[in-house]
């Protein structure tokens, strides 16, 4: 089984996805989003859209966002297993004819989501009370009919369902374990003219969170996989 990882930056790979996908029997390979292979990436068992620093609606800089848009729509309307983290969810939201738009402020550090009654029902009942990742300052705004299944004081939509077997998450559970270094680089920019952040915050809260973000996070990736139809 091949899963194709999308991704815009680097150091924002699968994370600790990527062990348990080769433990699934997954061959992973890393596509870079501006060097996407459609008809490829529309074949593969699995696709994930990973994050980045970009916003989906800046397709106009950034023109192979509206492809990647376009392969969402062809995966979702083949029921094909497919998940969007942060950058990549919004990518699904804009797939299924949602919006995204600036959230009244900036999500950047570790915080417990609040799950719906949805949400409490679905794969991500083990995050409940565990603070995840977020990086993000824009949110997802869904059409009807989809449900947010997470929610922060910051931000409606935390995480939805877009269609059979995809699942969208604007929260990192699979960043942060194995430490966030990179991550604390290549956001140097951004944490500076982030009021109220700091890298040596951001560096003692992965401490403090990583290791039960793992187990709560294994544990939602293994029943999602299970719900798609995939074992081990």
């Amino acid at each position: 089984m091949n899963a194709s990882a999308i991704r815009h930056v680097t150091f924002e790979d699968l994370g600790l996805l990527e062990p348990l996908l080769k433990d699934f029997g997954f061959e992973i390979t890393y596509v870079n989003a501006w060097e996407l292979d459609r008809q490829a990436a529309e074949m593969a068992e699995l696709v994930v859209f990973l994050g980045g620093p970009i916003s989906v609606n800046d397709g106009a800089d950034y023109p192979f966002l509206t492809e990647e848009v376009e392969l969402a729509k062809a995966r979702l309307a083949a029921a094909k297993p497919t998940l969007g983290i942060c950058l990549g969810a919004q990518i699904l939201a804009r797939a299924i004819g949602g919006s995204v738009h600036p959230g009244s402020t900036k999500e950047i550090g570790w915080e417990p989501i609040s799950l719906t009654d949805a949400g409490q029902a679905s794969v991500l009942a083990p995050l409940r009370h565990i603070p995840v990742l977020h990086w993000h300052g824009e949110m997802c705004k869904l059409p009807q009919g989809i449900d947010s299944l997470a929610h922060t004081p910051g931000c409606a939509t935390q995480a939805f369902i877009p269609g059979s077997n995809a699942l969208a998450l604007q929260f990192h559970i699979e960043a942060g374990a194995d430490g966030i270094e990179p991550w604390l680089v290549g956001h140097t920019g951004e944490i500076a003219q982030t009021p109220g952040v700091t890298v040596a915050d951001l560096r003692a809260d992965t401490r403090r969170h990583g290791t039960e973000l793992r187990t709560a996070a294994v544990e939602v990736f293994q029943r999602w996989f299970a719900d798609i139809g995939f074992h081990q």
